[in-house]
């Protein structure tokens, strides 16, 4: 995917798009955020290990849709180098707080937010991007695996 593919179907100037964001990776970054984080409100069961079956499958049914999956792919396609940063990543990581930080108000133990990403976020996206299966099942077994990091260390953020 190009500047001037993206600029001829959107029907406008490749200038315009280059002015805007100034390159491939930063327009698809902020669509990405757009897109493939679109609000979805956070499940709060007041159970953590309930939220992240529920937001796993949440994500998993987003980005397993067949025009998420190519957007995916075209935004890994499109990067050249390492990233410092990802905004759809870092507001995962966000919202992994979130839960995170209400189950450890509760008194929950809880897996590190790092744990919820590795382990719940990546291999959602991974498959997502490899074309792999994604579902319901797949998820919450995700979360159900990272909840399990918890039962013998205790509480850690």
């Amino acid at each position: 995917m190009t500047i001037p593919e993206v600029a001829e179907l959107a029907e406008v100037n490749p200038t315009s798009i280059y002015r805007r964001w100034g390159s491939i990776e930063a327009l698809l970054g902020e669509v990405a955020v757009a897109a493939l984080t679109q609000g979805e409100p956070l499940p709060d069961t007041r159970d953590l290990g309930a939220d992240l079956a529920e937001w796993s499958r949440i994500i998993a049914a987003d980005i397993g849709r067949p025009k998420r999956r190519a957007y995916l792919r075209a935004m890994v396609f499109a990067r050249d180098d390492v990233v410092e940063e990802c905004p759809c990543w870092e507001i995962r990581r966000e919202q992994a707080e979130q839960m995170v930080d209400r189950a450890a108000q509760r008194g929950e133990a809880t897996p590190s937010v790092r744990q919820i990403l590795d382990h719940v976020i990546a291999p959602l996206y991974h498959h997502a991007v490899f074309g792999l299966g994604l579902d319901d099942t797949y998820a919450a077994t995700l979360a159900a695996d990272v909840m399990r990091m918890t039962e013998s260390r205790g509480t850690s953020r």
